[in-house]
C-alpha cells in the first residue's frame, strides 16, 4: 500500500455517473476516510445502492496513508480503524488485522460478540463522531449536497475543492 501514485486510469469515470437507488431515492455514496483531527485523507463515490464494504480496500488503498523515512520503514500508520456496523464482516476484521490495524467497528445484535478476533473498544469508537462531523460540515456546502454536477468526476472536483477549503481552516489546537 505504501508509495502508490495516482494516475490517469484512476480517475475514469463510472458507468453510472455514480448514481443510483437507495432508501432515500436517486443519490450517491460518499466514502470517506479521515485522521483524528476530522481532516479528510479520501474519498470515494460509488451509486447510492452499494454496500459501504465493498469499498473499503480501495478506500485504503488510493489513500496511501503510511509514511516511509529514508530507509523505507514506515513511521506514520493508522493504528485504529473506526465504522458502523455496515462494516462489520470477518473478513474486514481479518484484513485490517493483517495490515496492523485494529477494527473498531460494533458487532450487529444477532451475533456473539466474543466470537469476534478484536474486543470491541468503546471508548475508541466514541471518536467515530469525527467523521459523521466531516460529513455533517461536507453537507453544508450547498452544491455536495444538492449535487448540481452530472459527472462523478465533476462532483469528486466539488467534493476536493471543499476538502482544500477544510485543510487552509483548519488549525492545530
Amino acid at each position: 500500500m505504501c508509495g502508490r501514485r495516482w494516475k490517469k486510469s484512476d480517475a475514469a469515470e463510472p458507468g453510472d455517473h455514480a448514481l443510483g437507488r437507495s432508501r432515500g431515492g436517486f443519490s450517491t455514496k460518499i466514502h470517506l476516510l479521515c485522521d483524528g483531527h476530522g481532516l479528510p485523507l479520501h474519498f470515494h463515490l460509488t451509486a447510492g445502492q452499494t454496500h459501504e464494504s465493498t469499498v473499503l480496500d480501495e478506500l485504503l488503498v488510493a489513500a496511501d496513508i503510511c509514511l516511509l523515512d529514508e530507509e523505507g520503514e514506515r513511521i506514520a500508520w493508522p493504528f485504529a480503524l473506526g465504522g458502523d456496523k455496515g462494516y462489520r464482516a470477518d473478513w474486514i476484521d481479518q484484513y485490517l488485522l493483517e495490515l496492523g490495524i485494529a477494527p473498531v467497528i460494533p458487532s450487529r445484535k444477532n451475533e456473539d460478540r466474543n466470537a469476534r478476533p478484536v474486543a470491541f473498544d468503546k471508548e475508541a469508537y466514541r471518536r467515530r463522531n469525527i467523521v459523521e462531523r466531516l460529513i455533517g460540515w461536507l453537507k453544508e456546502s450547498r452544491r455536495i449536497f444538492s449535487r448540481f454536477e452530472k459527472t462523478a468526476q465533476n462532483f469528486g472536483g466539488m467534493i476536493k475543492l471543499a476538502f482544500i477549503r477544510q485543510y487552509l481552516t483548519y488549525r492545530l489546537v
